[in-house]
């Protein structure tokens, strides 16, 4: 049976590449996904790939992933700062939890400085731009072998 990873993304990555590309580049959600999906691929993992911009969709997906999923990476967004719901949801995962950020958030505004989400993940990757994906990937195919 294969072996399955969450790729959860939180609100406007859906707009990755057209958003302020100055800051987060220019590969949009979806290439971000496909080389993910492809190096999971060669691993033997399933990848599954979502994003949403409101935070019950989010906890649902990792309530989901309970049964479904070994890990989880997720790029919670504005909800990194905020959301105190994902933390609870990601405390009863019990699979590995990797939390992605595109930019180095502590070269940013102080409230971004804080994350509800690194208490629970294995890692934290932030400022390595979309490889940052690629990165927790990797760290969680070493990890399932």
């Amino acid at each position: 049976m294969s072996k399955t990873v969450y790729l959860i993304n939180g609100p406007n990555l859906n707009l990755l590449g057209k958003r302020e590309p100055a800051i987060y580049g220019a590969d949009t959600l979806d290439d971000v996904t496909s080389r993910c999906d492809g190096l999971a691929r060669s691993a033997s993992l399933t990848l599954t790939a979502m994003q949403s911009n409101h935070e019950g969709q989010i906890i649902d997906w990792i309530h989901e992933a309970r049964d479904k999923a070994q890990a989880i990476l997720i790029n919670p967004g504005a909800f990194t700062h905020t959301s105190v719901a994902i933390f609870d949801a990601l405390q009863a995962f019990e699979g590995l939890v990797f939390e992605i950020h595109i930019t180095n958030v502590h070269k940013r505004e102080p409230f971004r400085h804080h994350s509800y989400v690194s208490a629970r993940a294995e890692g934290v990757l932030a400022g390595f731009g979309v490889e940052g994906y690629e990165l927790a990937l990797r760290r969680v195919i070493t990890l399932l072998a």
